[in-house]
C-alpha cells in the first residue's frame, strides 16, 4: 500500500488545482479520476459550454455583419461541426491538465476511489483491478451532476441534462428549458442562435432570479427580443415521450392555467446534486446535511484527516470557488496562516448575449440588510466603445453604503461584463470606496468605463449621461 503526504479524490476545478498548489508546498500528492482530468467543468461544462456560446455569437455577427458595412451573401451553420470544436476545446483542456500533473510530478491513479477508515482510499479501475493508497490528509472534491426533478425524470435521449446538451448529434427544432439559472439561460441563447425555438419555464416570478431585479427585467426583455418564449411563476408538471419521440410537456402557471407544448428536447437545468453517494462517507463517519458534506472554515470534516471542498459543500457552486476553497484548504494542511475565504465576495457570471456579471448584495438586500444606499445606474448606449462595437444594451450599476462609502454591490448586463467585474471584487477585497474609484483612471475609449461612470452617478458627478 502506497502512502501519500495528501490524496485527493476529484480532479474537477477543485481537485487538480488543490493538487498542485499542494505539489508547490513540497507535499507528496495523489489525485484519484474515475473519468478525465479537469472534472465536469473541463469536460462537459464551463469550458465546453463557453465554446458553444463563442459559435453562436460568430454566428450572430455573421447574421448582422450588413450593420457593421459587411456584405455576406448567406451565413449558415454546421451544428455538428460546432459541438466538434466544443468537443476539441474540452479534449485540449483536458490534455493541459495531464501535462500539469506531470509537470508538478502529481500521481494520477484513473479509477472510482472509495473512502476507507484509516485514511485509506480503495481505487476500482475500468478492468476492476484494486488498489489501495493512504495518506494521513484526504480531500473530497467529488463535484455535483445535474439534479433530477421526480415529475421530470432523465432519459438522456428526450429529457436531458446539461452533459447531453452539449452533446446532442443533431440540433432540435423545438426545445422547452425547465429553469432559468446560469446553466438555463447559457443553452437558451445557445440553441435560440443556432436556430431552435426555445421557451424556458421558470418555477419564480423571474428569470435568473438571484440576481438584481433590474438585472432580470433587462435580461428578459433582451431574450424575448431574439424570440425566446419565457414563462415564470410557472412549473412543469409532467413530461410524455411519445411513440413519435416528442415530448408533450405540460406546464402550469401560479394562476392556474395550463399550457401544453410540443418539443423534441427537454432540458432540465434545475440545480445540481452532490456526488457524495457511494463513495464511502458512511462507513468513515464523515456528517452530511442537505446533501452537502460538513465542514469547518478550513474544509476538514467531523472525521480528523478528511477534508471536502467544492460543489459538495455549503457556499456557492461554482469552478471558482472551489479552486479557492482547495487552495486555503491544503495552505492550511502545510501550516500557513490563512484567513477564511469570504463568500460574501464571490462573483458570478452568466454567459449568455447579453452576459451578465455580479457580486455582492443586490439593492433589495442591501435595503433589507438596513443599509442606506446609494445607487448608480450606467447604459452601455452612453459608452462611446459600446456604441463603436454596435453592443449597446446592458448597463453597470453599483450600490455603495452611504455612511461608510463601502462598495456593497455590482451588477452588470452587457457585452463582455464577465471580464469586467473583477474590478468590482478587487475593490470591495480592498474595502475601496466609491471616491477612490472615481479617481482611479479608467482607459477610455472601453467598457470598463461605464463602472466609473455608475459609480460617479451614485455621487451625481456622472459625466456622460
Amino acid at each position: 500500500m502506497k502512502k501519500f503526504d495528501l490524496i485527493i479524490l476529484g480532479s474537477g476545478p477543485g481537485g487538480y488545482v488543490t493538487a498542485i498548489r499542494g505539489s508547490q508546498l513540497g507535499l507528496n500528492v495523489a489525485i484519484v479520476e474515475k473519468e478525465s482530468l479537469g472534472g465536469v467543468c473541463l469536460n462537459w461544462g464551463c469550458i465546453p459550454t463557453k465554446a458553444l456560446l463563442k459559435s453562436a455569437q460568430v454566428f450572430e455577427y455573421m447574421k448582422h455583419a450588413a450593420d457593421y458595412g459587411i456584405n455576406i451573401n448567406e451565413a449558415d451553420k454546421d451544428f455538428n461541426k460546432v459541438v466538434k470544436r466544443s468537443r476539441k476545446v474540452a479534449e485540449t483542456m483536458s490534455k493541459g491538465v495531464n501535462f500539469l500533473m506531470k509537470k508538478n510530478k502529481i500521481t494520477v491513479f484513473k479509477g472510482f476511489g472509495k473512502l476507507r477508515p484509516n485514511n485509506t482510499i480503495k481505487i476500482v479501475s475500468e478492468s476492476n483491478e484494486e488498489k489501495i493508497i493512504s495518506s494521513d490528509k484526504i480531500i473530497i472534491a467529488t463535484g455535483a451532476r445535474s439534479r433530477e426533478l421526480p415529475l421530470l425524470k432523465q432519459d438522456g435521449k428526450h429529457i436531458i441534462g446539461y452533459r447531453q446538451a452539449m452533446n446532442l448529434s443533431e440540433q432540435p427544432k423545438d426545445m422547452v428549458i425547465v429553469g432559468s439559472g446560469a446553466i438555463g439561460i447559457e443553452f437558451a441563447y445557445f440553441y435560440n442562435s443556432m436556430g431552435t425555438n426555445v421557451t424556458v419555464v421558470e418555477y419564480l416570478d423571474r428569470i435568473v432570479p438571484i440576481e438584481d431585479i433590474e438585472i432580470s427585467k433587462e435580461l428578459e426583455k433582451s431574450l424575448k427580443k431574439k424570440g425566446i418564449k419565457i414563462l415564470t411563476s410557472s412549473e412543469v408538471e409532467k413530461a410524455n415521450v411519445k411513440e413519435s419521440g416528442l415530448v408533450d410537456v405540460h406546464i402550469k402557471s401560479i394562476n392556474g392555467d395550463k399550457t401544453t407544448i410540443n418539443a423534441e428536447i427537454v432540458l432540465s437545468a434545475v440545480g445540481i446534486k452532490s456526488n457524495i453517494e457511494n463513495i464511502g462517507l458512511e462507513e468513515v463517519g464523515i456528517k452530511i446535511e442537505n446533501d452537502k458534506i460538513l465542514v469547518d472554515q478550513f474544509y476538514e470534516t467531523n472525521i480528523k484527516g478528511y477534508y471536502a471542498i467544492g460543489d459538495i459543500v455549503k457556499g456557492q457552486a461554482l469552478a471558482h470557488v472551489a479552486s479557492a476553497e482547495g487552495i486555503l484548504c491544503v495552505e492550511k494542511i502545510a501550516g500557513i496562516d490563512i484567513s477564511p475565504l469570504d463568500y460574501n465576495n464571490i462573483p458570478g457570471c452568466t454567459y449568455s448575449s447579453p452576459e451578465i456579471a455580479s457580486v455582492g448584495l443586490t439593492e433589495n438586500k442591501a435595503k433589507e440588510m438596513g443599509y442606506e444606499i446609494k445607487v448608480g445606474k450606467f447604459p452601455f448606449s452612453a459608452s462611446g466603445k459600446a456604441q463603436a462595437s454596435g453592443k449597446t444594451e446592458g448597463f453597470v450599476k453599483v450600490i455603495f453604503d452611504s455612511k461608510y462609502g463601502e462598495w456593497l454591490g455590482c451588477h452588470m448586463i452587457g457585452d463582455g461584463v464577465t471580464d469586467m467585474i473583477a474590478e468590482a471584487v478587487l475593490g470591495r477585497k480592498l474595502e475601496t470606496t466609491g471616491h477612490e474609484v472615481l479617481k482611479a483612471v479608467h482607459p477610455h475609449p472601453t467598457m470598463s468605463e461605464a463602472v466609473m461612470e455608475a459609480v460617479a452617478a451614485a455621487y451625481d458627478e456622472v459625466i456622460h449621461l
